[in-house]
């Protein structure tokens, strides 16, 4: 069975990003298909990011990136918990997975966005960051308004309307994620 991280994004104090991933990965396990696992960035205590060497040789010299690596070597695929901050992803997401490369690679990603502007731009800037890091996202994407699904801009309460948008994502991810195990199998070049 494959197993899939729900990743947060933030690390603010007061953050909205941990309750939707909850919310996020309540829903996942109700859909079934995958062993599902909160992976909250905040407990790897993650400086800006502060290895010597590029990620991709793989040569860590701090425990703070040798435990998140090792955590999220252990997933088939991901789904990024993505609020929207100056029309990209958040800083604490993007540093988090500068840390990483060949734990990443040829796997699947689906991503949750939330903002004034559901996130979009957000996870159209992720899409990108995912690529180059080898990582398979998937098209369907579930999408939060501050304005309709939190209750004064903090307690997250969707719609169903927009509640409704993550099982499409979830379907491609439980798929992708198979698929990808596959490739990862016959790869032989990593980043």
């Amino acid at each position: 069975m494959s197993k899939i991280a729900i990743v947060t994004g933030s690390t603010r104090p007061g953050r909205v990003n941990q309750g939707v991933a909850q919310w996020v990965l309540a829903r996942a396990q109700e859909f079934g298909g995958a062993d599902y696992e909160l992976v909250d960035i905040v407990d790897f205590n993650l400086p800006m990011l502060d290895e010597p060497f590029p990620a991709a040789y793989q040569n860590y010299q701090n425990g703070h990136t040798k435990a998140f690596a090792a955590k999220m070597s252990e997933f088939d695929g991901y789904i990024f918990i993505v609020g929207e901050y100056n029309h990209s992803v958040q800083p604490a997401l993007a540093n988090a997975l500068s840390y990483l490369n060949a734990e990443l690679n040829n796997k699947a990603a689906g991503m949750v966005g939330y903002g004034s502007a559901m996130g979009s731009r957000a996870v159209e800037h992720l899409r990108g960051i995912l690529s180059e890091l080898q990582i398979a996202h998937v098209q369907k994407t579930g999408m939060f308004s501050l304005f309709s699904d939190f209750e004064n801009f903090s307690a997250f309460a969707p719609t169903e309307r927009s509640a409704n948008s993550v099982q499409p994502m979830l379907e491609q991810v439980l798929a992708w994620s198979k698929a990808m195990r596959t490739v990862r199998e016959g790869a032989t070049v990593n980043a």
